[in-house]
């Protein structure tokens, strides 16, 4: 009996080539999607868009009160972290209520339990402002009495937190952006916004060689400046913890576990530094501190929702946290 002639295999080479072509394609349309870049492949993190205030002034829309305000959070997310360390150093917790979103690579952020009959961060946006089509993100300052997102900016949520509920506040006399130390912390927050808060972003999310290689060195070049001046102060602006302490820290948090591997953040550890790594421990440390980190909630959100950067979604077990 004759046998039918053998197909022949694509040679290996061009399976390789056919495959990466087509990853590549799909990789950098789904990249523009979670991080538009530049024309030289830089990350452009867009604007938060509600950027109203609580104020006691007679004019404000939003006054401080008690059971008024609601914070939507991810855990894993850096930037809601914030508000969340800032509600506990001022011991807000009973004056400010919080509800917990997970991520979805389906539907966006999720919420724990139905809010304002929203299940998803972007119902939420839909019903503070119908016909909203910009990006639903954490954390949101929610007027429960309004309906109506108040703010939706992390660095702006909290220089609120510190200073509009002080009647309300546990720790009220706790001043985190005192008047004298405005410019100092102000100085600070420029420089570690832009190259360690988003510039790991602009390491893990660079659509080019020359992109990532500038974000990567200007993060290690503050990295190493903090930790030179944190060799004879406790704190970035000496020995009073201030925003600028919150705001590093809620990165840090994170740095060793999903910045360093996920986000090729990897010239060195912060358990590596000889400051940085002691510090991380203090502010962790710090009453109440500790209750709103979330190590796993981290590696899930990060490792399982980021597709582009890990296609498989798998996270390790370790390590466990050296700041605990």
């Amino acid at each position: 009996m004759s046998q039918s002639p053998k197909k022949k295999a694509l040679p290996p080479k061009r399976i390789i080539w056919l495959a990466r072509s087509v990853w590549t394609a799909m990789w950098k349309a789904m990249m523009s999607q979670l991080a538009p870049p530049s024309k030289s492949g830089e990350y452009l993190r867009p604007s938060s868009q509600f950027r109203d205030s609580i104020s006691s002034d007679a004019e404000s829309l939003h006054p401080p009160a008690i059971a008024r305000y609601k914070l939507f959070v991810g855990l894993g997310c850096p930037w809601a972290h914030r508000t969340l360390v800032t509600l506990a150093l001022k011991g807000l917790e009973e004056v400010i209520s919080v509800a917990i979103v997970a991520p979805s690579p389906e539907s966006g952020w999720v919420l724990e339990q139905p809010e304002e009959n929203c299940r998803t961060l972007a119902e939420l946006y839909q019903l503070a402002m119908p016909g909203y089509t910009g990006r639903s993100t954490v954390p949101v300052l929610w007027d429960c009495e309004k309906k109506a997102i108040v703010n939706n900016e992390s660095s702006e949520i909290i220089v609120m937190l510190n200073s509009q509920f002080n009647e309300f506040a546990q720790w009220g006399d706790r001043d985190l952006y005192p008047t004298s130390l405005k410019e100092k912390i102000d100085t600070w927050n420029d420089k570690i916004y832009n190259t360690v808060n988003n510039g790991v972003y602009r390491c893990g999310f660079a659509q080019t060689q020359m992109a990532y290689n500038t974000a990567f060195n200007e993060l290690f070049t503050t990295l190493d400046e903090i930790d030179t001046a944190l060799l004879t102060s406790r704190y970035l602006c000496g020995d009073r913890l201030t925003l600028a302490d919150v705001r590093l820290f809620t990165t840090l948090f994170r740095f060793d576990v999903v910045y360093f591997g996920l986000f090729k953040c990897n010239r060195r550890r912060i358990q590596d530094y000889p400051n940085l790594g002691p510090y991380l421990r203090d502010l962790y440390q710090l009453p109440g501190v500790a209750d709103t980190c979330d190590l796993e909630s981290v590696k899930r959100d990060y490792y399982g929702n980021l597709f582009p950067l890990n296609p498989g979604g798998d996270y390790s077990t370790g390590p466990r946290s050296r700041s605990a």
